[in-house]
């Protein structure tokens, strides 16, 4: 029975009592890289926000369109049938326009996509990479 009140103390774990004691293993600090961990990187929160914005800009341009042609057929009826060539009503040239105008916001998110998205996923990735790379020869 140990006199101890929590049980033998760290220094001395062997089993038996004539065991020779053993030191506590040293335990060094592993080396920090040189720059922040991957998931507290601010790339990530940058890549985030202009995904957000990609996808609000496509989304809003699409949706916003459909939204005001609805609104003009039911609270302008007027303007919907008024003639704008030779028999063809507003309300009908604004139903073809969706057409062109969903393209344009996929156009718009391809851009948006190419231009600000991409670039910066592809900077994460290669970051990542690396940090891979290093905990691998560790």
């Amino acid at each position: 029975m140990s006199h101890e009140p929590y049980g033998p103390s760290p220094a001395y774990d062997a089993t038996y009592p004539w065991q020779p004691h053993s030191a506590p293993p040293e335990r060094l600090a592993p080396p920090r890289p040189p720059h922040p961990p991957l998931g507290h990187h601010s790339d990530l929160r940058v890549l985030r926000s202009a995904y957000r914005w990609q996808r609000r800009t496509a989304s809003l341009t699409a949706l916003g369109y459909f939204t005001l042609f609805l609104v003009l057929s039911a609270f302008a009826p007027s303007v919907m049938t008024t003639s704008v060539a030779d028999g063809l009503p507003a309300g009908l040239l604004l139903a073809l326009l969706q057409i062109p105008v969903t393209w344009l916001a996929i156009a718009l998110y391809e851009r948006t996509a190419r231009r600000h998205v991409d670039p910066l996923a592809d900077r994460i990735r290669k970051q990542s990479e690396l940090d891979a790379r290093r905990e691998a020869r560790r």
